[in-house]
């Protein structure tokens, strides 16, 4: 229904290509150890949030007993939480709008990594509000349709039904978009009605897309968002690069 989204595109191939399964653990844990402490619930049975969480570590290959473990600490208050939300916006090579979303327990830490990745790769770390004006805070929901079995027009009656505004088949997956404040309800529904949801986030989603043709900056491009993402406190790098198609694009 609504065009190719290259933000799927990108955060999927990215996904794909993470190999890393302790630091995408830790990532995800870190997202579980907030959820729990905000909602107060460790039960994803009760927890539509929780249990999107839950099913992203299992999506990312997390085996079932590192969850219960993590789960049980939470519930337990074995576990520390004292991370805090901190969103950096900046320009990269080429001019690329960049929001870095993250969680952590030293906030000038992260704030002096952040810059010097900024720096190191060509860019540069702007004000709070320098390029969010840029994307538009969406739901956006992932469901795995690895072997095309999802047919179209019922997914449609489906998607539109549980609440959702629009929804577009992309390579594997169908990604649909949703209220921000909506997204966890949603994804609830469609895994009652038998979708697998690989992922439910509210991301940040650019209205326009900025192509880069110099090779030195497509190179620091991909070498910009391989340093953050490879960062624990980093949970997600929002940005309006038009990727090249290709396995290199990060």
């Amino acid at each position: 229904m609504s065009g190719h989204s290259k933000w799927s595109t990108i955060k999927r191939k990215k996904g794909e290509k993470d190999g890393a399964r302790a630091k995408v653990f830790t990532k995800i844990s870190r997202e579980i150890l907030v959820c729990i402490k905000e909602t107060g619930s460790a039960d994803p049975a009760n927890n539509s949030r929780l249990a999107t969480l839950v099913q992203k570590a299992k999506s990312n290959n997390i085996p079932n007993d590192n969850i219960d473990r993590l789960l049980k600490k939470a519930a337990g208050g074995a576990e520390k939480n004292d991370y805090e939300n901190c969103v950096y916006e900046g320009y990269g090579p080429g001019g690329v709008a960049v929001i870095v979303d993250c969680l952590t327990d030293n906030r000038n830490r992260t704030a002096g990594e952040i810059r010097h990745y900024f720096d190191k790769f060509g860019g540069n770390l702007g004000a709070s509000g320098c390029v969010s004006f840029m994307f538009t805070l969406k739901g956006v929901i992932v469901l795995n349709n690895e072997d095309g079995d999802i047919d179209e027009d019922k997914a449609m009656e489906d998607i539109l039904e549980s609440g959702a505004d629009d929804f577009s088949f992309e390579d594997g997956v169908v990604e649909i978009t949703t209220d921000p404040n909506e997204v966890q309800n949603v994804a609830a529904e469609l895994t009652k009605r038998g979708y697998e949801v690989l992922s439910a986030d509210a991301a940040q989603v650019p209205s326009t897309y900025t192509a880069l043709t110099d090779e030195d900056q497509i190179k620091k491009m991909g070498l910009l968002l391989e340093a953050m993402e490879d960062n624990d406190d980093v949970q997600n790098v929002w940005h309006n690069w038009d990727a090249p198609d290709t396995d290199e694009e990060e």
